[in-house]
């Protein structure tokens, strides 16, 4: 019997992602299928970005995504250089990008600023990954768009509840959820909602697909019939000397048994991580079945792969 014929991964259709939109909505169901495939058979892409060098830039402390993205480029074949601190402290942000292009093929970028991530696509030249920002966390949402479609089989509409501050992570979801036909509800406190350019392009984007965008200070509203159940730090960091603050102001946000029931019965609890438990979400329901804040974790390094094979192969 003749072997089976194995197809290559897509040709890169993308130049970067420097934010949710850079991807089109064509394809992100590429990347996800592409996902899929990564995710099954690790040897079939172990040498698939062989020759490849990366730079990776971070200036905010990170586990899951420093290695996942490591990972990611050495289960492809490919290296990476890494660099830790304030990417422009010792020479202006513009130089920095132009050494980087002569070095290296890809730039993955976890910044305090999105202007950061702008300005190195913009002197380099190169493929740039933004891997967060104050604005953005589009590695993260692909992950849970996946992580959604493996759980439900799935993606158009389900529901997502997000409840806590309309933050970087808030706003990718928007975006993503919105294209992607999933109905998604955003619950924060007054005065913590989403930025509403971005909420505004999320309605115009969910107009095409069929999704519905909501915005309420009602988090029992919010959750009302969801599919999934989101959560995130109420300070993120930068935000340290509010942390006192919002704790008081976030506390009828907390995702809890309570308001899980409130939910679909066998609604999905999610979380990008880390988890500051007995703030925004109890240890129970962390360590519930209802739980795929793990799976999520897992799917960045899955995710990624995929995402640097579009851009790079």
């Amino acid at each position: 019997m003749a072997a089976p014929i194995i197809h290559s991964a897509p040709r890169p259709r993308i130049s970067g992602l420097r934010h949710d939109l850079d991807l089109p909505a064509e394809s992100v169901a590429d990347l996800l299928e592409l996902t899929q495939q990564v995710k099954q058979s690790r040897q079939r892409f172990a040498s698939a970005l062989k020759g490849r060098y990366l730079s990776l830039l971070f200036e905010k402390p990170s586990l899951r995504t420093r290695m996942t993205f490591e990972l990611a480029v050495k289960q492809l074949g490919a290296d990476c250089v890494v660099q830790t601190g304030m990417i422009a402290e010792r020479e202006p942000l513009k130089d920095v990008a132009r050494n980087l292009a002569r070095w290296t093929d890809a730039i993955v970028a976890r910044t305090f600023a999105q202007q950061t991530v702008e300005e190195l696509a913009q002197w380099s030249g190169l493929p740039v990954v933004n891997a967060l920002s104050d604005l953005y966390h589009p590695c993260q949402a692909l992950a849970d768009m996946f992580t959604l479609k493996e759980q439900f089989g799935r993606l158009r509409g389900l529901k997502l509840a997000y409840v806590g501050d309309g933050n970087n992570v808030a706003h990718s979801l928007l975006l993503c959820c919105a294209r992607l036909g999933i109905h998604c509800s955003i619950a924060t406190p007054p005065e913590y909602e989403p930025k509403l350019a971005i909420v505004e392009r999320a309605a115009e984007l969910a107009c095409g697909s069929g999704a519905t965008i909501e915005i309420t200070n009602d988090p029992t509203a919010g959750v009302k019939l969801a599919d999934a159940v989101y959560t995130d730090v109420w300070a993120s960091m930068g935000q340290e000397s509010e942390t006192d603050g919002r704790r008081q102001i976030f506390a009828p946000y907390q995702v809890n048994e309570a308001l899980l029931a409130l939910a679909r019965k066998d609604t999905l609890f999610m979380h990008c991580l880390p988890a500051k438990r007995g703030q925004e979400v109890t240890d129970a329901v962390v360590e519930s079945p209802q739980s795929v804040v793990f799976e999520q974790a897992e799917n960045r390094l899955h995710v990624q792969k995929a995402l640097l094979l579009m851009l790079l192969q």
